[in-house]
């Protein structure tokens, strides 16, 4: 595995159908999921509580699909899409780390939505702090804080307790037998 401390959208591309870290790897969303255009910083030893961090961005402009929907007539972000977005990252750096599996947002332990990101908004910055990771029984499952500003440095939202799991044993049962599902 090439593990850098950057990566570009083709990265993140690539990561997504598998091809970045390889197919039996944590995956991104594709296409419109998406909420991360770039990785601008990660490693294992920095921020907040030194296990790790995150700088990503996201390039924001009108033509988004979410401002053509939410709301109309009063376009902004789904503070949801900010959330996912963290969850992305988090789970990105899991797969970063050497995890292996397929990957699953677990829950958050607060929130809070401090402003709107509107269509003016040329940038929003993810900052991820990596707290805790555990490995359990093929389950690889993390905790990390995070927020994200706006290209004005205002802080839009806060996470704590962010958690994304990989797991080893999922399946994608086709609708057949949902008690199949193991997670």
């Amino acid at each position: 595995m090439n593990k850098k401390n950057s990566y570009t959208n083709e990265d993140l591309i690539r990561s997504g159908n598998g091809t970045l870290f390889g197919p039996d790897t944590g995956k991104l969303p594709i296409d419109q999921m998406l909420m991360v255009d770039r990785i601008i910083k990660i490693n294992d030893s920095g921020g907040k509580f030194n296990k790790g961090e995150i700088i990503a961005e996201l390039d924001i402009n009108e033509n988004l699909w979410f401002f053509h929907c939410h709301f109309n007539g009063d376009p902004v972000m789904p503070g949801c899409l900010g959330l996912d977005g963290m969850w992305q990252i988090v789970g990105f750096y899991l797969t970063w780390i050497g995890g292996k599996g397929r990957g699953r947002a677990l829950g958050v332990g607060d929130v809070k939505f401090k402003g709107q990101i509107r269509p003016y908004h040329t940038k929003i910055t993810y900052r991820i702090n990596i707290k805790k990771i555990l490995d359990r029984n093929g389950k690889l499952i993390i905790w990390a804080d995070g927020n994200v500003k706006t290209n004005d440095d205002r802080t839009i939202y806060f996470a704590k307790n962010l958690q994304v799991g990989l797991f080893n044993n999922l399946t994608y049962d086709f609708g057949g037998d949902p008690n199949q599902d193991s997670f």
